[in-house]
């Protein structure tokens, strides 16, 4: 017998994030996940009248490829992967680990010709701007240690999470989506941050289920070199296999030029990656009211209640700056009272204020409200 939550989770996905027809080509990519799982999510694309199509990986067998692998056997995988995804109309990401830092110790040199010749070219360039998808972690022990959980105690807070209205969260946050595309100035304040920064001319987008299981939080880009001061983000956070912490940054006319963390050595080497590295090409304000604090995860760790994350690299077509980079890093700033406090400024006016949202249009995304 299939465990409840996952079909309630596989009906999430299938019907309301991807909104699957009759005659739908979907991907599922299943990467150290159950086979019960994804047998389950065959099951209701199939129900739902499209044609599923499934490839299972792992990541342990893929660092091995990325280490033994010439530049020109990378350039065929993506030409493979590119082909095939050009071909699908959805497509489902699911990925697990056994352990998250398995890429660690993969060279720089050798993990960004991956990023710009494989990743970028399928997922970046086909799989984001041509199909319906959406990405999500399946529970794992390393995910529950990470959280510092239980595994049962996490994979019970996993779906609670996951499964949740997404159709009344999106209603919620249409105000802030409105209220952002007005906006001109931003102001962060909180404990090591004073940053300022323009939202002019570029859409915010709603996050509501249809990109990102869990979700919760609607984004944006700063114009590219409008951005001035300093943040100190407070959330650990896991990139290419090593956790940095307290990281630390400068700007001047939209450019980090200055940089710290407890890996600054790695800092620099991924903010050197290319010019667009050190800009900056996401803004965003998370608000789920089931995450209230970091697991270093990211698909987590960005939607927590009273959290912004302000995110160097790549930017979204949807919210574009012009700002274009092989990397897409979302580093996070909590701003509840029991991570220092904060505030956020639109043109002089406060609309959050340790982590809640004070002016009454943006009161219903406050985690009391949400899931009342």
């Amino acid at each position: 017998m299939s465990d409840p939550r996952h079909t309630k989770l596989a009906e999430i996905l299938v019907q309301y994030s991807c909104k699957l027809r009759e005659g739908d080509r979907v991907l599922i990519e299943a990467v150290d996940i159950p086979h019960v799982f994804t047998t389950e999510l065959v099951r209701v694309a199939g129900e739902a009248g499209a044609q599923p199509f499934v490839t299972l990986k792992n990541q342990a067998v893929w660092r091995a490829l990325q280490l033994a692998g010439s530049e020109e056997q990378m350039q065929l995988i993506a030409e493979f992967e590119a082909k095939r995804m050009a071909e699908m109309d959805a497509y489902i990401g699911v990925r697990g680990t056994d352990n998250v830092s398995e890429w660690s110790d993969i060279p720089t040199d050798k993990m960004g010709f991956y990023e710009s010749n494989v990743w970028k070219k399928v997922h970046i360039d086909i799989r984001v701007p041509d199909t319906r998808w959406v990405v999500l972690r399946w529970p794992s022990p390393s995910m529950a240690q990470l959280a510092q959980m239980s595994t049962e105690g996490f994979e019970d807070f996993y779906f609670d999470v996951c499964n949740i209205d997404y159709e009344r969260m999106s209603r919620a946050m249409q105000p802030l989506k409105e209220l952002m595309d007005a906006t001109d100035k931003v102001r962060l304040v909180a404990p090591g941050t004073d940053l300022s920064f323009s939202l002019k001319d570029i859409p915010a987008v709603c996050c509501d289920g249809h990109r990102n299981v869990p979700d919760g939080e609607v984004f944006t880009a700063p114009v590219r070199d409008s951005i001035n001061g300093t943040i100190q983000y407070n959330t650990p956070t896991l990139y290419q296999g090593v956790t940095h912490e307290d990281i630390r940054f400068e700007f001047k006319d939209g450019k980090i030029v200055g940089a710290s963390s407890n890996q600054t050595e790695h800092l620099e080497k991924v903010l050197d990656t290319d010019e667009g590295s050190r800009y900056v090409g996401e803004f965003a304000i998370g608000f789920h009211p089931r995450i209230l604090r970091p697991m270093k995860d990211i698909l987590f760790d960005e939607k927590i209640a009273g959290s912004i994350h302000l995110t160097p690299g790549q930017a979204y077509k949807e919210a574009w700056n012009g700002n274009s980079s092989q990397i897409h890093w979302d580093l996070v700033l909590l701003m509840d009272p029991e991570a220092g406090g904060g505030e956020i400024w639109f043109d002089d006016q406060l609309i959050r204020k340790d982590g809640e949202f004070v002016t009454p249009e943006l009161e219903g995304l406050n985690p009391d409200r949400l899931t009342a």
